[in-house]
Formats: C-alpha cells, structure tokens, sequence
C-alpha cells in the first residue's frame, strides 16, 4: 500500500470539528445539542448581500482576475479607508476566505523552517497552516489568569532567532475574545521595527467590540507600511461563513507582487461571491449596532453564568464572540467527548472545544475550552445550565 505523506501524517486534526461525529450520533439518539465550539453565528446575513445572489445577472459564470475584481476592490478600499487605514485598490488581493489569505501570506513572506511567533491560546487553524507553508510557529504564552493579555515584550524577545520572520496576531481574539490595546500594538510596532519582522494581523473579527473600547490596527501606525499585512474575511463581519471570502491587504508592494503568484496559480476567489460581498459593503450601520447589542448581551448572559458556577473562571472578552474558560475538570478534552456521548439533562447536551488545540505547547489548556456564545438567549441560558449540571455529574471532576 502506497504511504501517507509526513506532512499529511504530522497535519493536526481540528479541534473545534473532531468531535461532530459523537455530536451527531447524540442528535440521531434524540438528544437536543447546543452548539457552542464552533464560530458559526446564528445571526442572519445582510438582506443586501442575500438579494445580490438573489439577482445576480450574469450569462457565463467566469473567471475573475487573480486580485479579485476591480469593482470589488474599489469599494473594498472605501471601506477600509473609512476606518483610516490610507489604502489604494492595488494593496488588495481577495482571496478565498481568510484562510487562504493567511496561507498566501505565510508563502509569501516566509521561508521552509522560517518561524512565526504567536500569542497562544490561537486559533487552531493557524497551526495546520504553518503545517501547510513548513512554517515553524514559535508560541508564547499568554494566561488567563490577566485575560489573555499580549505577553510582554521580553517574552517575545525571549524567542526571537535568527529565522525569525513575523508575528502573528488575531485582534480581537479567537480564541479568547481578548482586544488588544492602544499599547500592546505600539509594543508590537516597536518588535518588528527593532528586529525588521512581519506583523501578520488576523482582523475576522473587527467589528466586534465591545463595551465602548477601540479597536486598534498596526495599520494605523506611521513607518511600519512595509511591515504589515493585514487578513479579512466576510465570514464573521456579515455572518456569511459559507461565502469563503477573504482579503489580504498591505502596502508593501513587494509583497503583493509575490503574493500574486500565488494567487494566479489558484486562479481566482469565487465571482458570486465577489458580487455578493461588493454588495455586502452597503450593509446600513444599524446592523452591526444591533448585532454587538445581540452579542454583548450574550456575552454577559454566558460570562456571568460561568463564574457563578463552582470551580469555574472565564475572563470577561473585550471583543470578537468567544471566550476561554477553566473547568473545575481532570481533562478538559475527555469531558467535552463525555458531554455528548453519555451525558443528558432533561434530554438535553452542550458542544463545547476543548482548548488543548489552541495552544501549540504540550500539556496546556488542559482544563479549559473553548466556547463560541453564537446562539440565542434562550438555548445560551438552556446550554449554561445544562454545562452546570454536566460539570456536577462529570466522573473527572475535581474539587478544589
């Protein structure tokens, strides 16, 4: 029998899809599942953007250029230089969703065996990319215990090598929903000045702040223009997961002109997708004002659910729609597997990620997971009591 590639062996498995089969079996067994592992909002896309599928007009479903459409790319920069990022059109490559953004940028600007640094807890994703490019990702750590904080300076010097080529940072935060500050961003400026780094910046969640607190992107600070590469998506900011639209945007020119190659040799994202999310950039303002209403009001619902439960401490986030939490648990990744396959209340159970995939040292995050506060009040109320009721029966729980 033919063997496996080393780099398909050494792939990680998602952290946050690995359990669904047991998930599903428990929903064949009847059992209701709250689904709170995975960044799937239930919020419902933008009726411009539904409507621009609904009446797209088009004779031949074509190519479009490598760099994504010229009208797309226009508005796209209106957008991004409303919030004063001083952008043109041909400092954006629209890609396939985020993730191919990230995956382009890391081909782009590092080399095989060239390390990455990134704040962990991170999101799961970021590791099987680096597996992908042959990127070694060099983590360091940030604790819950200060909410996930951005590590000090020091510990990022404590790391620095000679292959080292960027940072990676998601601003807010998934997994921890944490927002970084006016500060730490000023700090990261100053790294990768002082050791001539990348500053790759995962902005999915941008629009999700809360609590009147700012959002700050190292596009907004002078003499670091070749230094930043920014990754979106339309998933998050318009609940359209499904459409795998994404960007890569920075003003260093070198960079976007290697990054084309890569992108010519996937050829283009998607043209429905590019008319849906050209449309999309009409959405009124009072849609992300409700949302953010929607999702600080779900945030404390869970947030003050979970500290009040015994053993329990999740840091309040300051943005995105996630949190981390420590479980009062042996091993968070057997209860979460334990929840779903012999666990029940009232015919009911929640899903939950285990936080062992967001971090890449070993032997972290044993008691924490993960949860995404993406559905309702209601069922957000229904899934923290079921979440209380499986920690007092968990055969694993500790009691400190």
């Amino acid at each position: 029998m033919p063997k496996i590639s080393n780099k398909g062996i050494y792939m990680p498995a998602s952290p946050i899809r690995k359990l669904t089969p047991i998930a599903e079996k428990a929903k064949k067994d009847g059992k209701k599942v709250y689904h709170l592992n995975i960044g799937q909002p239930d919020i419902e896309t933008p009726e411009v953007m539904l409507n621009a599928i609904k009446n797209a007009d088009f004779k031949v479903w074509a190519y479009t250029a490598s760099e994504g459409t010229e009208s797309y790319r226009n508005k796209l920069t209106e957008y991004y230089n409303n919030i004063n990022y001083n952008i043109t059109p041909e400092d954006i490559i629209v890609t396939s969703g985020g993730s191919e953004a990230l995956t382009i940028a890391m081909m782009t600007c590092l080399n095989p065996g060239d390390e990455a640094i990134i704040p962990e807890p991170f999101y799961a994703n970021y590791n099987a990319f680096a597996c992908q490019t042959d990127v070694v990702v060099r983590p360091i750590m940030s604790h819950i215990e200060n909410g996930f904080a951005l590590p000090p300076i020091t510990e990022f010097e404590k790391v620095i090598t000679l292959k080292t080529r960027a940072i990676i940072i998601c601003n807010p935060n998934n997994p921890t929903g944490y927002l970084y500050s006016q500060k730490e961003m000023e700090d990261l400026k100053m790294l990768a000045l002082k050791y001539d780094l990348y500053i790759i910046a995962d902005e999915a969640y941008r629009e999700f702040c809360y609590d009147g607190r700012k959002f700050i992107s190292p596009m907004h600070f002078e003499g670091i223009d070749d230094h930043v590469i920014v990754i979106d998506t339309v998933s998050k900011r318009y609940s359209a997961c499904g459409a795998r639209l994404g960007a890569l945007v920075t003003k260093n020119k070198e960079v976007i002109a290697t990054a084309m190659k890569f992108a010519q040799a996937r050829l283009s994202a998607g043209m429905l997708e590019q008319i849906a999310g050209e449309a999309a950039l009409d959405t009124p303002v009072e849609y992300f004002e409700e949302v953010s209403k929607e999702y600080t009001a779900r945030r404390d619902i869970l947030v003050d659910a979970l500290n009040k439960m015994e053993g329990v401490f999740c840091p309040v986030p300051g943005g995105a729609f996630y949190v981390v939490a420590s479980l009062p648990v042996d091993n968070a990744d057997k209860f979460c597997q334990w929840v779903l396959q012999d666990f029940t209340y009232e015919n009911q159970t929640v899903m939950i990620a285990p936080a062992t995939g967001f971090y890449a040292t070993e032997n972290k995050g044993v008691n924490q997971v993960r949860m995404a506060y993406v559905i309702n009040q209601k069922d957000l109320k229904a899934a923290m009591v079921c979440l209380e009721k499986a920690l007092e029966a968990y055969p694993g729980r500790l009691f400190v």
